[in-house]
Formats: structure tokens, sequence, C-alpha cells
């Protein structure tokens, strides 16, 4: 990824979860992998997350459904002013997946899901905040995103809507985006973005945010009343190339909200929620007939979340557990967390361990 007239390094130092950067042929070549017409394909299918959002600031009038959707649904749409979102595409396509190593220099388990959206003309989910990082790729036709820092409070929602629509919303930044442009967008950044002709797709790979409830609720302690609106933050990022590592400073910045070890911070960080522990029960039931192949590639399950500690060894984490490997050297461990990936051939003992845990995919 190209950050154009600054470093990397500097979109750490300044931008991350700090303020929000528009980067401009950051993917200069992209070609989205996934047309409209594929992405509402998607939405048809149960194993997809999918919703619809119909509405504009201009009428007030908003209305949201759930998928699965049906090729009637669609045809039944307006024109314009609608939005069509599907969560978690990276799990299923691997050309999406592959596109996440683009922002490596993010810690890999920091990292939540891909999703997409396509937007009729005038579409939008409306103005909102979140309290995750997320980069937003823009993959074909173009979309002006509006940007604000004010009024970003839990009670400036409109009433009576079914989304998290902001009532005061005064935009402070105002881009248009074209496909191979990132926009990056901090927590309690307010955006909207508004597509500006019918072959709007936006790609959002979006970052976990750590509540200290969630966290407090990990090591089966109760939340103090004081902390129950506050998130964990980020220490400054170094760009390692490592990016499965969770350094020392990561852990500090969670013992600044509570008493947690590196080792329950890496459970934590790497633990599957619900829908993501069902898919991986799927894809063992599915595969339970596979027969390993000695001299296969493998790659770790899009699902699957890895990190690892490097203190005086190197531990391992994959799911919310910690793993042992019998017989691997440590910077095979290494570079596999980095990677994702493993030869059969040049590390058998390791595919073959892994494996049988029903984690790995063949390339």
């Amino acid at each position: 990824m190209h950050f154009g007239e600054i470093s990397q390094q500097q979109f750490l130092n300044e931008y991350w979860q700090k303020k929000p950067l528009l980067i401009k042929q950051a993917l200069p070549d992209f070609i989205s992998p996934i047309t409209p017409d594929e992405l509402a394909g998607l939405s048809l299918e149960e194993e997809f997350e999918s919703r619809l959002i119909t509405g504009s600031i201009h009428s007030k009038k908003w209305s949201l459904r759930n998928g699965v959707f049906s090729e009637q649904d669609f045809s039944n749409l307006p024109e314009q002013d609608w939005t069509l979102l599907v969560q978690g595409v990276d799990r299923h396509i691997d050309a999406v997946h592959n596109l996440i190593t683009e922002f490596d220099f993010i810690p890999r388990w920091r990292f939540d899901d891909v999703m997409i959206s396509y937007a009729a003309t005038g579409g939008s989910v409306g103005p909102h905040f979140d309290y995750y990082d997320v980069f937003l790729l823009q993959g074909t036709g173009k979309r002006r995103w509006h940007l604000s820092t004010q009024d970003c409070e839990l009670d400036n929602y409109l009433e009576d809507v079914p989304l998290r629509i902001m009532d005061k919303f005064n935009a402070e930044q105002v881009f248009v985006v074209e496909p191979g442009d990132v926009l990056y967008i901090p927590p309690k950044v307010a955006h909207h973005g508004v597509s500006l002709d019918d072959d709007c797709t936006t790609l959002s790979f979006g970052y976990r945010a750590y509540s200290a409830e969630e966290l407090f609720e990990f090591v089966d302690k109760p939340c103090p009343g004081g902390l129950n609106t506050q998130y964990y933050q980020d220490p400054q990022w170094q760009n390692t190339e490592q990016p499965a590592l969770i350094p020392e400073n990561a852990i500090k910045q969670a013992q600044k909200l509570l008493t947690i070890n590196g080792v329950q911070f890496a459970e934590f960080v790497t633990k599957l929620d619900p829908l993501e522990v069902q898919q991986m029960q799927n894809f063992e039931y599915d595969n339970q007939d596979e027969v390993f192949n000695h001299s296969a590639c493998y790659q770790l399950h899009p699902v699957c979340k890895i990190a690892y500690l490097q203190t005086h060894s190197v531990q391992v984490f994959i799911n919310g557990e910690a793993f042992e490997f019998e017989g691997v050297e440590s910077q095979t461990l290494i570079d596999f967390c980095n990677q994702r990936r493993v030869n059969s051939l040049h590390q058998p003992k390791l595919a073959q361990q892994l494996f049988k845990r029903s984690l790995l995919l063949s390339i």
C-alpha cells in the first residue's frame, strides 16, 4: 500500500487512532475482486450476513432489512438511495482475504473482517461513528465522504430509527473517492458516505474495538463503573513486519484498564465470536474425511485468529487457545504465524499438527 507523501511509519505515528487520512491511489492498480452483481449474489446465500438499507438524510426515512435475500427483494428496490452490506466476505472469497496483507503494518490480530457494500446513486447508511478503526477502500464507482469530529456522543442519535444515525452532523471535511483510494477513519470520527453513481462498491477493513467490559468479562471480574465506557487504546506501533507478534507495549496498554497478563491478553485477542466458532465447526465437519497431503502448501483457515508472544520462548495462540508444537523450531513457528502458510514438504511436523486440528486449507 502506497502512502503518497507520507511514510508508513508517519501514518502510524501521526494518524492511527488519532485523525482521519485520505490516501489517494493507495492501491493504484487495484481492480475490485467482486462486482456489484456478485455481491448481491452473496446476499442470497445463508453463509453470509447481509443487510439492505434504504433512505437518505433528506427524506429522513430509513429502513433496515436483514438477509438472506431473494432476487425479488432486489427487483422491488427503488432506483436510488439504497445500500447492500455484506459482512465477512474475506472468510469466503480468497481474493478478498488476500487483500488484508496490504494492511499488515497494523498487527493482524487486531483485524476483524472485510465488509463490502454496494450503493445505488444516493445510497448511504447515514452519518454515524464507531468505536473501531477502519480502512475504506473504494472498489468501483465514486463516493463522497463527509467527516466530522463534532457531536460524536451516544445521545446524538435519531429516535425511532432502526439504525444508529446521528441527529446533529456538521461535516468538517469532504472527500470524493475513486477506485484504489483508501480513507482511514479512527474511532469516534463521524462519517457519512454517499454514492455518486450506480456502480459504487466499498471494501471496509475493520479492526476490533476492545471495551473494558469485554476485557473484565474475559478474566471473570466485574467491570468498575468508571471504566464501562472505556476502550483499549493501541500503543505506538512500529512496523516490524511481524503482524502476528503481540509486543510487550500492547499488553501494557491493556494493563492500564485491568490486571491481565500476556497469556490472558493473547487468548482474548485471538478468541472467536460465536459465528466464527460455528464456521470452524462446519469446516471441520465438512472436511473430516480429508487426507493429509505430504507435498501440499497449506494456509490457515481465513476465520482463524493467530498471534504469538516472544519472551524466553515462542508461545503461539490460535482461536483463543495456547498451542504447543512438538519438534518445531521457533523461527518456523514465527514464520507460520506471520505468513499464515506452511509447506508440508518442507515443514511436515508443523503442517501435520495443524492439519490434525482442522485449521488448514490447501492452497
